[in-house]
């Protein structure tokens, strides 16, 4: 193997999806040379294996929902979706699985790719093996940002290597719909794809370990997901585990606990994720392979004054969103250390605090309702010791729901902190409420006093009129 000589940068980031794009991002707005390292595409997992392809393929589907429910329209709309249509389109959302753009977007900002296996090689120092055999030897003055995100985690289960099951990489990147498809969980990926779909002309089956959907939400969000599934067509099935699967002549047999079969075309796992730190050289730090990156809120790994660890492999908030926005905490934080400022900014809600990991963490599910939420549900909230209340309203109550869809259905819970006077938590469901959640992000991360709130007027005939129906609910 060719090995070149070792070269110094200020920073070097291991992994080029969205994270680790904006931590080179902002380390060269500040004047670092940067160095950025990927073994797959630029643009990483959310460019061509989960947030844009997954919307595309989503996006008819929630269309025509809403249109079928607009008087004067909904008759024109029942035929089923053009399939290929939509699956061009995804291609074309996801580049074609090229990246050719993210590559000249780094160009532009004169960051240096290296493409390839990118390790740990005790602090400070990464080796990349690139595709041609060249090795190449980087130095960090200042800094290495791991961020290698996370892959998708199967199940132990005997055979399932042999069956090639379906992960969110491949439910989002299929060429066709398949006539039969099971999805295991109950998680966002679980009921994404099972809208996408069962839309899209698939016979779908959906395998619920717990009790419900979205166990991560308030529990009405999964409850009325469920239900929009299941007239839909899709078969719900909770309390249902996997016993084993197999694969004969193309069909899979999954065998369910309590001795039912279910055959399909494809079977789609969607039960979690694991850290992509297998092999990154983490034991030549005194680091575990394999496991997540635990950070403080400057996304530092403690006892290290080089070492950062952004995004999903630190564990915190596995979103896109919220990745990019630890990126630009952890670039501030290098960048201000680089220039050795004292005294950096780290109280709550500080230039180089990732406060809002904690307390302001939102999220989209984009079926058909949509769910939508920020901060901590009820639950959470009485489990971190806050003496809150739980104000809930129906979208049936706001005139812009009734406009916006014949028999609109959806609920909003604010969760109201008794002694601060500000929000902890609100949660949406219901059609077009992705686009609502913002007013709530900067709400509860603004920690706006409900006092105020009564002063912030919402226009009349939209659906945002929902947060003055939370604040009579809640003054009685």
């Amino acid at each position: 193997m060719t090995e070149t000589e070792s070269i110094a940068y200020d920073v070097v980031v291991l992994g080029a999806g969205p994270v680790g794009e904006n931590v080179a991002d902002r380390t060269r707005a500040a004047g670092l040379s940067t160095a950025i390292v990927e073994s797959e595409l630029v643009g990483g997992e959310c460019s061509y294996w989960a947030c844009m392809p997954s919307k595309a393929l989503l996006r008819p589907v929630i269309a025509r929902a809403d249109a079928r429910r607009v008087p004067g329209l909904g008759h024109l709309v029942q035929g089923p979706l053009d399939t290929a249509a939509v699956l061009a389109h995804r291609d074309y959302e996801a580049s074609g699985w090229k990246d050719d753009g993210q590559v000249q977007w780094l160009d532009g900002i004169a960051a240096d790719l290296y493409r390839g296996q990118g390790r740990l090689d005790g602090p400070r120092r990464v080796t990349v093996t690139g595709p041609d055999g060249v090795r190449h030897v980087l130095t960090a003055r200042h800094a290495v940002a791991v961020c290698t995100g996370t892959r998708a985690l199967l199940p132990d289960m005997p055979g399932l290597d042999e069956i090639k099951p379906w992960t969110s990489r491949e439910a989002t990147s299929a060429k066709a719909a398949p006539g039969r498809l099971i999805v295991v969980g109950g998680g966002v990926v679980a009921v994404e794809m099972a809208t996408a779909w069962q839309a899209l002309g698939s016979r779908v089956t959906l395998l619920v370990r717990g009790k419900g959907l979205l166990p991560r939400m308030e529990p009405f969000a999964g409850e009325l997901v469920a239900d929009a599934l299941t007239e839909a067509g899709v078969d719900v099935r909770t309390g249902t585990s996997v016993a084993f699967v197999t694969r004969e002549n193309g069909t899979v047999m999954a065998s369910i606990e309590g001795g039912d079969r279910i055959e399909a075309d494809e079977i789609l796992f969607a039960t979690g994720r694991a850290p992509q730190t297998d092999d990154i050289g983490l034991d030549t730090i005194g680091l575990a392979p394999g496991s997540w990156l635990t950070v403080d809120d400057t996304l530092r790994v403690p006892d290290s004054d080089w070492l950062y660890a952004v995004g999903d492999v630190n564990h915190r908030a596995l979103l896109t969103h919220q990745g990019k926005y630890q990126a630009r905490i952890a670039g501030a934080a290098i960048a201000a250390r680089a220039e050795g400022v004292p005294l950096l900014e780290t109280d709550p809600w500080g230039a180089h605090s990732a406060t809002a990991d904690h307390d302001a963490v939102p999220q989209v599910v984009f079926t058909d309702p949509e769910a939508a939420s920020v901060g901590l549900s009820l639950a959470e909230a009485e489990q971190a010791g806050h003496r809150v209340r739980a104000v809930d309203v129906e979208f049936s109550s706001v005139a812009g729901a009734g406009l916006y869809a014949d028999g609109y259905r959806g609920r909003a819970r604010m969760i109201v902190d008794l002694d601060e006077e500000i929000l902890r938590g609100v949660t949406f469901v219901g059609p077009g409420v992705g686009e609502l959640i913002h007013s709530a992000t900067i709400a509860v991360a603004g920690q706006v006093p409900i006092n105020r709130l009564w002063h912030a007027v919402p226009s009349y005939p939209t659906i945002s009129e929902v947060w003055l129906r939370l604040l009579e609910a809640y003054r009685g």
